[in-house]
């Protein structure tokens, strides 16, 4: 999984990323500091890989893994090359979902680009110069397509999509909220907009504001009503906090917490937004040799997600031996789950389950 974290400068971006990442990129009071992206790959934290590793005492140990990708402050006019926009638009388009930080907190001695703190506006800001780069880029694609059309009657449907898509991204709107079907959604997967790719609105607000998840604060509760709005998620966190935590040790920055009132970390919980938006869980495989979890999108099949692994077991897929790690846990070894009959042989319809404990059987 690949998250982009984006918004204008001096809202907190980079001190989030750095506190998520611990990658250390720089982290300044003024605008473009960060002129390169930054990328940090984090380790999806996962008690159930913890606990099969205790089972098992593997020689290997290989959790799922997130990169998140720092992108440069964007500012109006971006799309057209404000602020070096062009080529910081160009590192989003690379990635699965966006994590949009939103400047929510008040403070006087930290620089805001436009004068004062409105995260409506500086959210419209954003989604506007991400629109019009959309629209260049389906312009480009009509322009194409209606030259191929002369010769190629058959693309008459996708001249007439693109159409309805140029004029809904001319009024404004995100590729997000563009309606359409089944097979139109196939052709638009080939466009690589940046307005239609999932986004989780991260809240920047103050430490105090945490406890009651933001409800206190005014410019969270706006954002969050736009944010049920558009259908997206939205994460209440304190950039500040999490760089203070990211300086302590796993049991320091839990009492940390304690102390806070708060039950989770930012990464834990930006982590959960991100499967939640993105619709994906997490299967495991287990022995002495390695536990591990893979990431596979929700609804994919025994045999789509054997080729997560390697092709071959897609390939030559016999079957799946699959017990749910409740049971596996409850029963405290293979052996015990086998003899009590909680090991399941399910065939190539099968649909993965998060949690499923898998032992893939193929033959090629």
């Amino acid at each position: 999984m690949k998250l982009g974290i984006l918004g204008l400068p001096n809202v907190g971006k980079s001190t989030l990323f750095n506190a998520l990442t611990k990658a250390g990129a720089e982290s300044a009071n003024y605008p473009f500091c960060t002129i390169e992206p930054n990328v940090g790959v984090v380790r999806v934290p996962d008690e159930r890989l913890d606990k099969l590793a205790e089972m098992y005492n593997p020689e290997k140990y290989t959790p799922a893994i997130i990169e998140f990708v720092d992108i440069a402050g964007l500012v109006k006019g971006a799309s057209k090359g404000e602020g070096l926009g062009n080529k910081f638009l160009s590192h989003i388009r690379e990635v699965d979902a966006v994590v949009h930080v939103v400047r929510c907190f008040e403070d006087d001695n930290v620089i805001h680009v436009d004068g004062s703190v409105d995260p409506l506006r500086d959210v419209e800001t954003i989604n506007l110069e991400l629109i019009f780069s959309d629209i260049e880029l389906v312009e480009r694609r009509l322009d194409r397509t209606r030259k191929l059309l002369k010769g190629d009657k058959g693309l008459t449907a996708e001249v007439e999509l693109l159409e309805r898509l140029l004029a809904h991204l001319n009024e404004g709107k995100s590729a997000r909220a563009f309606e359409a079907n089944k097979e139109e959604k196939e052709i638009l997967r080939e466009i690589p907009m940046l307005s239609g790719k999932p986004v989780i609105y991260a809240a920047n607000i103050a430490e105090k504001d945490l406890k009651d998840g933001g409800a206190s604060n005014g410019h969270y509760r706006k954002l969050a009503a736009f944010a049920e709005s558009e259908h997206a998620e939205i994460l209440p966190v304190c950039a500040a906090l999490e760089a203070d935590l990211a300086e302590l040790d796993e049991e320091e920055a839990k009492m940390y917490l304690e102390d806070a009132g708060i039950a989770e970390t930012g990464l834990a919980r930006l982590i959960k937004s991100s499967y939640r938006l993105l619709g994906y869980i997490s299967f495991l495989t287990a022995g002495p040799k390695e536990v591990r979890a893979w990431t596979i999108t929700k609804g994919m099949t025994a045999p789509q997600a054997a080729g997560k692994i390697h092709s071959d077991f897609e390939r030559g897929f016999i079957r799946a031996e699959i017990v749910s790690y409740d049971d596996l846990i409850a029963c405290g070894s293979m052996a015990s789950a086998k003899e009590k009959g909680l090991i399941r042989s399910e065939g190539k319809d099968y649909v993965m389950q998060d949690g499923d404990v898998t032992l893939f059987r193929f033959n090629v």
